[in-house]
């Protein structure tokens, strides 16, 4: 741990030395960034509310399918009259912020470049295409296989029960698995960005797989929706495979690598 705050610290002042804005140009730019981030969010939002109904049938058809197999009522149900609209309001929301996501990204990139090395820069069209599409990957791998297994494995202990499956509870539901997995593919993106600071290093990263593998099994058991060690299994196993492909991208974008390749080149 001390290593890690150290190379932390030396990241951070050598960036410190870089030429570039005062504090106050950067909590302007900082609020111009932000400014664009919520046109763009809203934006969004506007784009999914008018596909709202659509949304919410792609989001209930694992629900409809699974309960269909197991010969149980399909419909979901409601307890308030205002709970539809306020579930449109959230998926419009989610959806928004997920179709806005690319822009913001942008500016997110935007703001912290200033910050890299002229080299480093360079990493802003494998950075935009990884991180939306690790998201996706996350993203229609649970939706695929890991949210409809979780939930036919569940629907095995209904059979002397009526189901009364509430529309929030089930949104809720369906936004931690997804969203979660969605969020958890982005591990190779964190990892190049502290090896990109000199944070952590391809070595730092293979010396403490123990610890990783003891976190990763942590965060699968909290986003499992299911209590079986399988299904934890099966949301631990592409995250521990993306923490071994991010020691390799740490390997690729270190700054010791970078710079032991750039002397080989100059010398050929």
């Amino acid at each position: 741990m001390a290593d890690f705050v150290d190379r932390a610290r030396t990241a951070v002042t050598e960036r410190a030395e870089l030429p570039g804005m005062s504090l106050l140009e950067h909590l302007e730019e900082l609020r111009r960034r932000i400014v664009r981030s919520i046109l763009f969010i809203v934006g969004g939002f506007l784009v999914a509310w008018f596909f709202h109904e659509k949304i919410y049938a792609f989001m209930q058809e694992p629900i409809t399918l699974a309960l269909s197999r197991h010969h149980m009522p399909t419909q979901l149900v409601y307890h308030n009259p205002i709970d539809p609209f306020n579930l449109y309001l959230k998926i419009s929301f989610m959806g928004g912020c997920i179709l806005a996501a690319p822009f913001v990204l942008y500016q997110v990139w935007l703001f912290i470049s200033p910050g890299l090395y002229q080299n480093e820069k360079r990493y802003v069209v494998p950075f935009m295409a990884a991180t939306i599409g690790l998201f996706l990957a996350g993203a229609y791998f649970g939706y695929r296989w890991v949210y409809p297994g979780s939930l036919d494995f569940l629907l095995t202990f209904d059979k002397d029960f009526r189901p009364l499956i509430e529309i929030n509870e089930y949104t809720d539901l369906f936004l931690t698995v997804i969203l979660g997995l969605g969020i958890t593919f982005e591990l190779p993106i964190l990892i190049m960005f502290l090896s990109i600071f000199g944070i952590v290093s391809p070595r730092f990263l293979w010396k403490n797989i123990r610890y990783a593998i003891l976190i990763i099994f942590i965060i699968a058991a909290v986003i499992t929706p299911t209590p079986d060690v399988l299904t934890m299994c099966v949301f631990a196993l592409p995250m521990l495979s993306l923490y071994l492909i991010s020691i390799a991208v740490s390997y690729m974008v270190h700054p010791a690598q970078r710079k032991k390749r750039a002397e080989k080149e100059a010398a050929s």
